[in-house]
């Protein structure tokens, strides 16, 4: 519950990192740690403390990549000994030839996620691997065993995502950030029309997190037109809200307010699946 009101929370983009490198050691993807897994190094008792602050129930927290690249094994250690709270989503390559094998051996460890970083912090640009068919055996296995993929993305990798999402229409694709689109234009936002155009292919869900809660109150976007345009077009069933804790500079309670203040003009229903429907229908673990 939270906020002031009993509507059930899931976070399903949240991060934890180590304080201990030895026994953690770090390996970011792109050669270089991110700043904010360096400054706030968060275990997962922080970020259940900061839950229980923020009144969030459970969390689908995410491998934290610039940190530790494909190695979740922090994150197993997490959910391993928070398994009431928490379940996880791994990272891999999906054009390692180990793959198939990573994929298994992070689900037999509770993980019911997984996550694809194409582009972020420490490796800027569009990666344009996506639609490489050596990864089709990974995108049609992630269908097989119900295990939503995150993809870390622009938009300017979507017409790369939209082979892979009309060849596997039984995995579920959830853009991390929406894949972080342009909406300082205002109405109709029309800068971010690659982003409305998806909308049809029902195996794509959208992560509302802090960066979009910030970036519909900037320029001419108001909260208002932003998510009513957004629930309209994608409808509030394939959207899910995710903090982006504790790479978002700001208390999990903070970021909890903000999303509340910015889903205000929606309905009761709209907001409910935002803030846990959605994610429970597509992480069931957390129910």
């Amino acid at each position: 519950m939270g906020a002031g009101t009993n509507q059930m929370i899931i976070d399903v983009h949240c991060h934890v990192v180590s304080p201990d490198r030895e026994k953690y050691p770090l390996a970011p993807i792109g050669g270089k740690q991110s700043d904010w897994s360096s400054e706030r190094p968060t275990t997962p008792e922080q970020l259940i403390a900061a839950m229980d602050a923020a009144g969030v129930a459970k969390a689908a927290v995410v491998q934290a990549s610039t940190a530790y690249g494909h190695d979740s094994s922090y994150l197993a250690d997490a959910l391993a000994r928070f398994p009431s709270h928490f379940t996880g989503v791994f990272s891999i390559d999906p054009l390692d030839p180990k793959a198939l094998d990573q994929i298994d051996h992070w689900t037999s460890l509770g993980m019911t996620g997984m996550r694809v970083f194409t582009t972020g912090s420490t490796m800027p640009g569009q990666q344009t691997w996506l639609d490489d068919e050596r990864a089709y055996p990974v995108w049609e296995k992630a269908g097989k065993l119900k295990l939503p993929v995150a993809m870390q993305m622009t938009a300017e990798g979507i017409p790369l995502l939209l082979k892979i999402v009309k060849a596997f229409p039984e995995t579920d694709f959830l853009l991390d950030h929406l894949a972080r689109p342009v909406i300082g234009d205002g109405p109709p936002y029309a800068a971010a029309d690659s982003l409305w155009e998806i909308a049809k292919y029902k195996n794509i869900y959208l992560k509302l997190t802090s960066r979009t809660v910030e970036h519909c109150q900037a320029g001419k976007a108001t909260p208002e037109t932003f998510m009513a345009k957004l629930v309209a077009t994608f409808g509030s069933d394939h959207i899910l809200w995710g903090s982006n804790f504790p790479a978002h500079d700001d208390t999990l309670s903070n970021i909890v307010k903000e999303t509340f203040h910015v889903i205000a003009s929606l309905s009761d229903a709209d907001r409910a699946n935002i803030l846990s429907g959605t994610a429970l229908r597509l992480y069931p673990v957390l129910k």
